[in-house]
């Protein structure tokens, strides 16, 4: 599929309206980029610059611990994505950001949005309810973390998240679930 500002600006009318004129000054800032699987957006340590939406493809969120990779997060299409904290604060990130699959994704500088900030009303209230989207997320899967078994939380997957089987390897999904690959095939054997 080729990409477009059209299509760009269609696939953000999904997440928030948006009138056509704060649409297009949006879209004005931002910048298309063509990434590779396995192309590093962050790495830790760096600080982050850009937030990006991506239009096709996925991305993972992860860390290093103890010599393994922790992941801590999954972006598919029509998502936003970002180190909220590295961005805000000018600080050294804490995790990675990865391209997992080919794809489209579009880009802002850090500078340029805060400066859409200032010429649009629209466009703040779009960040922060993007913003309030994130931590809402982010809460729900501190809890899901906490009060489910990893049964209960593959399950879970199943149900709610079946494209994570298809999209994510093994290791990252039982990484994800806060388990070893080992019990995830355990898990998976159980269940029907």
């Amino acid at each position: 599929m080729k990409s477009s500002p059209e299509h760009f600006l269609e696939s953000l009318s999904y997440i928030a309206p948006l009138s056509h004129e704060a649409m297009e000054l949006f879209a004005a800032h931002t910048t298309l980029q063509m990434v590779k699987k396995g192309d590093y957006l962050l790495r830790e340590g760096q600080r982050c610059q850009y937030i990006w939406f991506i239009e096709t493809g996925a991305c993972r969120a992860f860390q290093h611990h103890n010599e393994k990779e922790i992941n801590t997060g999954f972006y598919f299409e029509n998502t936003f994505l970002t180190n909220l904290n590295s961005l805000r604060n000018n600080v050294p990130a804490d995790y990675n950001i990865q391209t997992i699959e080919a794809g489209t994704l579009w880009q802002w500088h850090k500078d340029d949005l805060f400066s859409l900030y200032q010429q649009s009303p629209e466009i703040t209230a779009f960040g922060r309810q993007w913003l309030e989207h994130l931590f809402i997320e982010q809460e729900k899967h501190n809890h899901w973390l906490k009060r489910n078994s990893p049964e209960e939380r593959y399950q879970s997957i199943l149900n709610n998240q079946p494209e994570l089987l298809q999209r994510v390897s093994l290791t990252q999904l039982s990484s994800y679930l806060g388990i070893s690959r080992e019990t995830l095939s355990r898990i998976r054997r159980r269940l029907p």
